[in-house]
């Protein structure tokens, strides 16, 4: 347990593509259950739905920018794509949260749902894109091998 929180608390050093899967298979099981709980609250509101999952992406951000940057300096980068992905994220839940430019939708039987404008549809499609590159970045791609800048090889640290 101990190791876990290590992980996730601190951006010094450098992890591995095994201790990213299973830092991120932690975050992802934390996001759901958090995610689950926040759907009991709300109920179906989703104007107080879209600023609780704010509030749940800034209680996430500080463990998930820690376990990306261990692994990005793992690839002996300094994380500036890792940074500029979650500053996006927390913008685009902002803008959700918000409603900045979406329209209301009436989609039957008394249901209103919030539809995004064009524009934001655009930045959310080029955001998923981005997802993609950088979750390829993390958890496919070698990193270096022996020292670089940021540490010890965390895999030959442990062979």
């Amino acid at each position: 347990m101990d190791k876990i929180v290590a992980l996730l608390t601190t951006s010094e050093g450098r992890i591995g593509r095994q201790q990213w899967w299973i830092g991120g298979l932690v975050m992802i099981v934390i996001a759901l259950v958090g995610s689950l709980v926040l759907n009991l609250i709300a109920f179906g509101n989703f104007a107080i739905l879209s600023w609780l999952y704010l509030l749940l992406n800034l209680a996430l951000l500080w463990p998930t920018y820690n376990l990306g940057m261990k692994r990005r300096h793992d690839r002996d980068n300094d994380g500036m794509d890792l940074k500029i992905f979650l500053g996006v994220s927390v913008l685009l839940n902002l803008l959700a949260a918000t409603a900045i430019g979406y329209t209301i939708t009436d989609v039957g039987n008394g249901l209103m749902l919030p539809q995004p404008p064009f524009w934001l549809t655009a930045l959310n499609l080029l955001f998923g894109i981005f997802a993609i590159y950088l979750f390829v970045q993390l958890g496919f791609l070698k990193g270096t091998t022996g020292s670089n800048s940021y540490g010890a090889d965390p895999v030959g640290a442990a062979a």
